[in-house]
């Protein structure tokens, strides 16, 4: 099933369009943070892109969202939304108003920007919440009004920088679980940012691997299992030890 909300006055959503990343470069003064990067996502693909810390991870995020320009390469992607690794919700707004905000920033007015989040709280077990400040959420709860914002912000492409890396372990593995969830009933074009080698498997159509600084894509793993994925399956854990490897990290 799936969960199309649109607000009344807002530009409809194009839901469609990949991304094109080739031989790209960005340096930071003499700090060369990407060289030579090159991916593709296709349409309504969920491409992870993992690597140690300090590769150019979100540098790479920034530059497909149009934050920052490449040094070199060239990259073609549609518009896109951007989580970043904070909630970034507004504490005097409620959880419902937190997640309108993209709308009413697009300018919805108050009640139709409140009525197309309002449609979602349900989808994503926040139903009952909608009134409540993010300083009475749970961790995984202010992810999940943070995404629906983002998921509202209208864009074919969705860019998320390490979503879940502030959480706990168990409620990671939850906000997984309902991260894959989402993306089935709202498909979209995401490009993953995470340090998490399991995370990428359980979530991704594919996983794009990154050197140390500079970052290099070093290996692209195919993940070609059924959905939905249980991290103790065979072939999930043969995966992730092939990802290791690949990063030099003993499984």
């Amino acid at each position: 099933m799936r969960t199309e909300v649109e607000a009344p006055g807002v530009e409809p959503r194009d839901v469609s369009g990949g991304v094109t990343v080739a031989a790209v470069g960005k340096a930071f003064g003499a700090v060369q943070a990407l060289d030579g990067v090159s991916l593709r996502v296709a349409a309504r693909e969920v491409v992870a892109v993992v690597g140690p810390s300090g590769c150019g991870k979100s540098t790479l995020l920034e530059l497909v969202c149009g934050l920052q320009a490449p040094d070199s390469g060239t990259i073609e992607a549609p518009r896109a939304a951007l989580m970043p690794q904070r909630d970034g919700l507004l504490p005097w707004l409620s959880a419902l108003d937190n997640a309108a905000l993209a709308l009413r920033v697009a300018g919805a007015s108050r009640g139709d920007a409140r009525a197309a989040a309002h449609g979602l709280f349900a989808t994503f077990g926040l139903e009952g919440f909608e009134r409540t400040r993010p300083a009475a959420l749970s961790g995984g709860m202010r992810q999940r009004v943070a995404f629906i914002r983002t998921l509202l912000a209208g864009r074919s492409l969705l860019c998320l920088d390490e979503p879940f890396a502030a959480l706990d372990a168990l409620t990671r593995a939850q906000a997984q679980t309902w991260l894959g969830e989402a993306l089935a009933h709202e498909p979209r074009t995401v490009l993953l940012v995470t340090h998490d080698v399991e995370e990428a498997v359980l979530l991704a159509d594919r996983v794009v691997l990154l050197s140390p600084r500079p970052g290099r894509v070093v290996e692209t793993l195919d993940v070609a299992l059924p959905r939905p994925r249980v991290r103790t399956d065979a072939a999930v854990v043969e995966l992730r030890e092939r990802a290791l490897r690949a990063l030099g990290v003993a499984g």
